[in-house]
């Protein structure tokens, strides 16, 4: 007769079932959003750099331009 049994699924384990899904998709959309994250984080590294170099290159024509005005 045990061979004849069904599964019994009960309420406790049917919500820690779905507490489960719900956690796994929550892990899922913060790694999506974490990815989102790091490309924005790229891009705005590359404009910084790209900002720094602008301006450090300013400088620095602008002290070659007041050498050259200063030597005869």
């Amino acid at each position: 007769m045990v061979e004849g049994r069904e599964t019994f699924e009960c309420a406790p384990s049917l919500r820690m079932d779905a507490h489960e899904r719900v956690a796994a998709i929550q892990f899922a959309q913060l790694n999506t959003q974490l990815g989102k994250i790091e490309v924005m984080m790229e891009r705005l590294e590359r404009r910084l750099w790209l900002t720094v170099y602008g301006v450090v290159g300013v400088i620095l024509a602008q002290a070659f331009q007041s050498v050259l005005t200063v030597s005869p």
